[in-house]
């Protein structure tokens, strides 16, 4: 029994390594071309990888031959603007604020108010130091007058002394009169000269204050007039008026301060005239010139919108040699860092008014620089000068307030306001 059992698993056991071979056989004659097609799938797609990789450099090689190496691009770009500075010509208490941060404002709007009583007692002083100037040169006028009148009496009574002198010589010789009379008689001829010469001397010191002159033309009245003016413009400077158009910014001046001469009071930021100052890395300057096409995208409007403009000017320096710390490239251990150089961008003011910009905000530039016929240094930067407040030194109604108390004060009404205006 037990060698039938033997023999039985024996056989068992030879059929299931036969069975066990045959499947590995047939596994091995599946596989096999299984394999095979999975190598050709790959080395089709490595093919067609290397196909595509080749083209999109051959094609990315063409787009910069053809297109890309003329612009240069850099997104380290931000806006810039005037920051003008609004201040006090003359002391005095703020008794009106009328201008806050962030607020629009239009040239020549008022924006404080100082107290102008100072301002009034000092232009009341003025006029009347301008009366008293005109009084005394009519004065002056009127001493030369008598004078010229006292000069001409001394010559007569200096003619009437000769005469007397010469009469008497004459008498002597005949014993008529005494050598002491005729003494007395040449003392007064020598009294007349005296007197006579100190007449013209003061004529001639009267005549060099009022030589070529009038009243109205006296270098003393002249004078006063002057204050007179300067009186009338620190009144007008009590009322501080916006120089230009733009947005209020970084306001220091609260009501009821005293502020001084020359203090900063707020800054006034022209929205309509930014521009943009890119900074390119030194590589990428040495095609830029003045006056190429430059477009631009700001991050604000998420580069929905794009600026056009021109290139308007090269720094004359990198960055860091205009830093309050110059780098000192010359001391201890150096790295070499690529330097950047503000380009100065001009922006479309049309396209400004369409979609305003603030101080501050990024841009992402692009500069065409394929024309390099313009200048590497500009000759102008700005287009147009930046407006100002006109010049009120001659305020029609001061000159007409002159001429009316020149006129006033001269006992005649020759001197018309009309003449005074514009002098």
């Amino acid at each position: 029994m037990n060698n039938a059992e033997t023999n039985s698993e024996t056989r068992t056991t030879a059929e299931a390594s036969a069975s066990d071979s045959v499947t590995d056989t047939a596994k091995a004659n599946v596989a096999g071309p299984v394999a095979a097609g999975t190598q050709d799938k790959r080395r089709r797609n490595l093919i067609a990888l290397g196909v595509a990789t080749s083209f999109a450099l051959a094609s990315y090689g063409a787009y910069w031959a053809t297109y890309a190496r003329h612009f240069q691009t850099t997104d380290d770009s931000y806006v810039e603007g005037d920051l003008v500075q609004v201040t006090s010509e003359v002391p005095g208490t703020v008794i009106s604020l009328d201008a806050d941060n962030t607020q629009g404002v239009d040239r020549n709007q008022l924006l404080v108010q100082l107290d102008p009583a100072d301002a009034t007692v000092a232009m009341g002083s003025a006029e009347a130091n301008l009366a008293r100037a005109v009084r005394q040169v009519r004065t002056l006028f009127a001493t030369s007058e008598q004078l010229q009148a006292q000069v001409a009496d001394r010559e007569v009574a200096l003619k009437r002394a000769q005469d007397d002198y010469r009469r008497r010589v004459g008498l002597l010789q005949d014993g008529a009169i005494s050598a002491e009379e005729l003494s007395h008689s040449k003392d007064s001829v020598v009294q007349m000269q005296a007197s006579l010469a100190e007449a013209r001397e003061s004529l001639n010191a009267t005549l060099a204050l009022i030589e070529g002159t009038s009243v109205d033309s006296h270098p003393q009245v002249l004078a006063a007039e002057a204050a007179v003016r300067d009186a009338a413009l620190a009144i007008r400077r009590t009322r501080i008026e916006a120089p230009v158009a733009g947005v209020v910014a970084r306001r220091a001046v609260q009501l009821g301060q005293h502020v001084a001469a020359g203090a900063p009071l707020m800054a006034i930021v022209p929205l309509d005239s930014v521009w943009v100052d890119a900074n390119f890395k030194e590589v990428q300057l040495a095609d830029m010139r003045v006056g190429q096409p430059v477009t631009l995208t700001a991050d604000i409007f998420g580069g929905r919108f794009q600026y056009h403009g021109k290139l308007s000017g090269l720094s004359a320096g990198s960055g860091s040699v205009f830093a309050l710390l110059p780098a000192q490239n010359a001391s201890g251990n150096w790295i070499k860092i690529v330097q950047r150089v503000p380009v100065r961008i001009a922006l479309d003011p049309d396209e400004l008014q369409t979609h305003p910009l603030r101080v501050g905000l990024s841009m992402t530039v692009k500069v065409d620089i394929r024309d390099t016929s313009g200048a590497l240094i500009a000759s102008q930067v700005r287009s147009q000068p930046m407006p100002t407040q006109a010049s009120r030194g001659n305020d029609p109604a001061v000159e007409s307030r002159i001429a009316q108390i020149i006129a006033a004060n001269t006992g005649s009404t020759r001197i018309a306001a009309a003449t005074r205006v514009g002098r």
